[in-house]
């Protein structure tokens, strides 16, 4: 067997050094380049793509950057990154092609040159755009083990994977919350795979503490679980890389490597924006990454089960009963509830009408108070962050209103976006308890983040402050809202009255179950959804006699039905609206009704 040219591991770069040498020798012009891919990608999208498959290298070999493997890897190796863009930063020059005596040289993907101080004609100045990316808000503990599997767990130092599990924070407390022990379960075939799948990250112990290592151990536990990324983009369309997107960057990473600038010399172009971001960003808590491959995420990206799990439609069928079931009992039996809250964890906006968002189904849960909070809301909670990947939680108060930022904020001054609570990513899920609010006086913060609630909830849409105008940024973020009455300033699609009659468990004992839950949340919601001609018919019928029956009927009441219709179908796995399902959307839109009489 042939081993590999290059070391693209533990040597990005020399491998771009090889394919840029090769380009120059056969005769190209770095002129021509204009910082454009000479041929470099290509044998890096062989190995990752082509050569082992991106699952085996992915999951065995390149290292995902993270706050702990940070006190680790080494730089100018190859990693990879998992993030949502916050802020996009513009574009930095810089000399990527110099010539050294007779030879050309380049500097692509990383932070300095090492060309002469000074302008030359034999330089080549090179544009790329800078991201400043961060760990998606609320992703869930859980997920991190789709990641590569634990990518600490086979490198010398092992004591650093020690401190990380046996580290207890606030996510950790809550998902062990969730599971109940089963000695089963560690013996089980899906146990064993998983345990398998995770393989050694290639990256041994030689040297894999940086700089970094002093600067972060100094910082507190909460921090050391966030580690943002400076990501340096080349050779890639703009409109591919949008604000609030969550992708996969892999590339070169640098960290605590990037040289002083030296005021004193006139060196805008090698230098480029590098002072800036130094004082912004660190270089030691802050890694810069040089992107060679990049792909967009969707949350099904963040399951275990995403690449083997392919259910037919009777074991849809079958998750969707047990999961129903569970949901049951973790709301107190209360079936009407349960049925509802299902729906609301599949919805999602698949189209956008002027200014309306189809599909989207926001839910308000009535009847809690403190007590039932702490029982059935905590259970919930927990529940939800199990299920779904990315979840965040607000305990809503005046005071919460009145100081909180929620919209993201321009600052000129700094030239960054300030973010706020409500920038999320899309697919995630807001739950907001409403039991902690009394009355109060609303300052214009609180009005105006009152306002900013109340237009996501109905347009799906944030208001981004940019000082001089304001934009609407679309999203998609499932919100779920505890509160003991209707809720006044968050008007949801659905209001269930919350009616348990018992305090049922809600551990999961079953790992196997859980995993096909998580599968069925964020692959059903996805699927297409048609109504056949004579279905169409009864569809509209019955619209009209309802309207009939009740001249209070808005078109949004008729909205919501055949969303919860469509809903309905999903669940069951199917793309087209049946008679029955039909039939049982109007079913329990009737029970619902009844408990707000």
């Amino acid at each position: 067997m042939v081993g590999l040219p290059y070391d693209f591991l533990l040597n990005p770069l020399g491998a771009v050094r090889s394919t840029f040498e090769k380009a120059i020798s056969s005769g190209s012009n770095p002129a021509c380049f204009d910082g454009k891919d000479w041929g470099a990608l290509d044998p890096f999208r062989h190995f990752l793509f082509d050569q082992n498959g991106l699952s085996k290298v992915l999951f065995g070999h390149v290292p995902i950057l993270n706050a702990s493997s940070a006190r680790w890897v080494q730089p100018n190796t190859l990693v990879r990154f998992r993030g949502m863009i916050q802020d996009m930063l513009g574009n930095e020059f810089y000399v990527g092609a110099y010539k050294d005596g007779s030879t050309w040289k380049t500097t692509k993907f990383t932070d300095s040159s090492q060309c002469p101080m000074g302008f030359s004609p034999d330089m080549r100045i090179w544009e790329r755009r800078l991201l400043y990316c961060v760990p998606v808000p609320g992703q869930n503990y859980w997920t991190e083990s789709s990641q590569l599997g634990d990518t600490n767990q086979n490198v010398e130092g092992t004591s650093e994977n020690r401190e990380k599990r046996h580290r207890v924070d606030a996510n950790d407390i809550d998902h062990m919350d969730l599971l109940a022990p089963s000695n089963e379960l560690q013996g089980s075939s899906s146990a064993k795979k998983m345990k398998d799948e995770q393989l050694s990250p290639g990256l041994q112990s030689q040297n894999i503490f940086t700089a970094a290592t002093s600067s972060l151990s100094t910082v507190s536990n909460a921090e050391r679980d966030f580690l943002p990324c400076l990501v340096k983009i080349y050779d890639t369309v703009e409109s591919e890389l949008k604000l609030n997107d969550v992708f996969e960057f892999i590339g070169v990473i640098t960290l605590g490597t990037e040289p002083k600038v030296d005021k004193n010399e006139d060196d805008e172009f090698s230098n480029g924006l590098s002072e800036d971001l130094s004082v912004q960003f660190p270089p030691d808590t802050v890694p810069r990454l040089h992107c060679v491959i990049h792909r967009k995420l969707a949350v099904h990206d963040f399951l275990q089960t995403c690449h083997v799990f392919e259910p037919q439609t009777h074991q849809i069928r079958e998750i969707r009963t047990a999961l129903l079931n569970h949901l049951t009992v973790v709301l107190g039996n209360d079936g009407v509830a349960a049925n509802f809250l299902l729906l609301h964890l599949l919805s999602k906006v698949h189209a956008r009408v002027d200014s309306l968002a189809v599909g989207k189904l926001s839910l308000n849960l009535t009847g809690f108070n403190k007590e039932s909070m702490s029982i059935f809301g905590n259970q919930l909670r927990l529940t939800v962050k199990s299920l779904l990947p990315f979840t965040e939680y607000v305990p809503l108060t005046v005071e919460y209103l009145n100081t909180a930022s929620l919209a993201p904020k321009k600052d000129y001054e700094t030239n960054r976006l300030v973010p706020g609570v409500l920038q999320l990513a899309e697919g995630s899920h807001l739950m907001i308890d409403e039991t902690q609010l009394q009355t109060g006086t609303l300052s214009s913060v609180g009005v105006e983040n009152a306002r900013l609630l109340k237009s996501l909830m109905e347009l799906q849409k944030v208001e981004y402050d940019f000082k001089y105008y304001k934009m609407d940024m679309t999203t998609d973020v499932q919100l779920l809202i505890l509160s003991e009455g209707k809720s006044n300033i968050l008007p949801a699609d659905l209001v269930v009255p919350f009616q348990p009659s018992a305090v049922g468990s809600s551990a999961i004992t079953d790992m196997v179950a859980l995993e096909a839950w998580r599968w069925y949340l964020c692959n059903v919601r996805s699927l297409p959804h048609s109504i056949e001609s004579e279905m169409q018919q009864v569809v509209e019928n019955d619209l009209v006699a309802a309207k009939q029956a009740d001249r209070s009927l808005a078109s949004q009441d008729l909205s919501r039905l055949l969303t919860i219709g469509r809903l309905i179908s999903a669940s069951y796995g199917e793309t087209c609206l049946s008679l029955e399902h039909w039939q049982i959307a109007k079913e329990i839109e009737r029970l619902r009704k009844e408990r707000l009489t």
